[in-house]
C-alpha cells in the first residue's frame, strides 16, 4: 500500500493500536497517570454505590475520567516540550504551567461534582 491513504477497517484498527501503545506509554513513563488509574478504578464502583440515578453515577465517573483525559494530554505537552525544549525558555515553562493548570481545574471539578452529589 505505499503512498495510498489507509482508510476505512485498517485505519480504524491503526488507531487503536496508537492509542493503546499510549496508554501503556502513559502508564509506564507517568507516576500521575498510575495514580488515576487507580482513583478510576476506585471510583466506579464507589460511584454506582453513591449515585442515586444513572445522571449521577455517569457525573461522578465522567469527572474523574476528565481528570485523567487532561492528565493524558498534559503528559504528552510535557514530551514534546522536553523533547524539542532542552534549554530553559520562558514558552517551554509557560506551556508546562498551563497543563498543569488544565489539570488542576479538572480535579477542582471532580472534587465540586462528588461534593455536590454526595452532601448536596
Amino acid at each position: 500500500m505505499a503512498n495510498q491513504e489507509i482508510k476505512g477497517i485498517k485505519r480504524i484498527l491503526k488507531a487503536c493500536v496508537y492509542s493503546w501503545n499510549g496508554l501503556k506509554a502513559a502508564f509506564k513513563h507517568e507516576e500521575s497517570i498510575r495514580l488515576e488509574t487507580i482513583a478510576i478504578l476506585c471510583a466506579i464502583p464507589l460511584a454506582i454505590i453513591v449515585g442515586n440515578n444513572g445522571v449521577e453515577i455517569a457525573l461522578l465517573i465522567g469527572s474523574v475520567i476528565v481528570v485523567f483525559l487532561v492528565e493524558l494530554i498534559n503528559s504528552a505537552i510535557e514530551a514534546v516540550v522536553d523533547r524539542f525544549g532542552g534549554e530553559i525558555h520562558e514558552l517551554s515553562g509557560r506551556a508546562k504551567d498551563i497543563g498543569s493548570a488544565a489539570v488542576a481545574v479538572a480535579i477542582i471539578l471532580a472534587i465540586l461534582v462528588w461534593s455536590l452529589i454526595i452532601f448536596g
